[in-house]
């Protein structure tokens, strides 16, 4: 009796797994032949995405453009200062008579691509020397003789040589806020010598470096 009424159990045990594997089965077959089900997608794909750095240089050119000084002739952007002695500020006249006046135009162009947002101009010490000979007794030709530096109709200084010592912030002067890329600046300078100097002051000479700046920072 026992024997056949265990037989039925286990039929039951063994015959569960195989009914629980046939219905993970289908539900697969299922899931695997069900459509695809469709969304609403978007997209950026950004492809230029650079940086760089741009370039400040200072060009100097006299009143026809014939003579080119650029800050880049000392070598490279690297460096980026040059000495310019081919452009005479002072006209370079050495024959000049009490009461002439010599002027002298030039042009300074920013040719770099980024904006200056500081032009500074700043003088250096004028001196006075021997021209050939003979020579005045006078000491004091930088005093005496007299600069007027403009800008159009706006004036970046006034007064002798001598007394042309601190640096002048020229966009200050111009009211501007930067020297734009490609922009160009024209200046005069303007060097008297007063009518009133004697005899003393013949043979003569005097001699004042002056530096122009460029600066990306104000």
């Amino acid at each position: 009796m026992s024997s056949q009424s265990s037989t039925p159990s286990r039929r039951r045990r063994l015959s569960l797994p195989i009914l629980l594997a046939g219905s993970i089965g289908s539900l697969l077959l299922a899931l695997g032949l069900s459509p695809t089900v469709a969304a609403f997608t978007a997209q950026i794909r950004n492809t230029v995405d650079t940086a760089g750095t741009g370039t400040l240089i200072m060009q100097e050119t006299n009143a026809d453009g014939s003579v080119i000084c650029n800050s880049t002739d000392g070598g490279s952007v690297s460096t980026n200062t040059a000495t310019c002695a081919t452009i005479n500020k002072y006209g370079g006249n050495l024959t000049m008579v009490p009461g002439q006046t010599v002027s002298t135009d030039i042009k300074i162009k920013n040719t770099g691509t980024a904006a200056a947002k500081a032009f500074t101009l700043t003088p250096g010490a004028c001196t006075q020397s021997n021209n050939g000979t003979p020579n005045g007794t006078a000491t004091n030709l930088c005093a005496t003789m007299t600069l007027v530096v403009t800008s159009g109709s706006t004036t970046i200084y006034s007064g002798p040589l001598s007394g042309f010592t601190a640096k002048v912030d020229i966009l200050s002067k111009l009211t501007a806020s930067s020297v734009a890329a490609g922009a160009t600046i024209p200046f005069t300078f303007a060097v008297t010598v007063p009518s009133s100097a004697g005899n003393t002051y013949a043979g003569l000479q005097v001699s004042q470096p002056l530096t122009w700046d460029f600066s990306t920072d104000a």
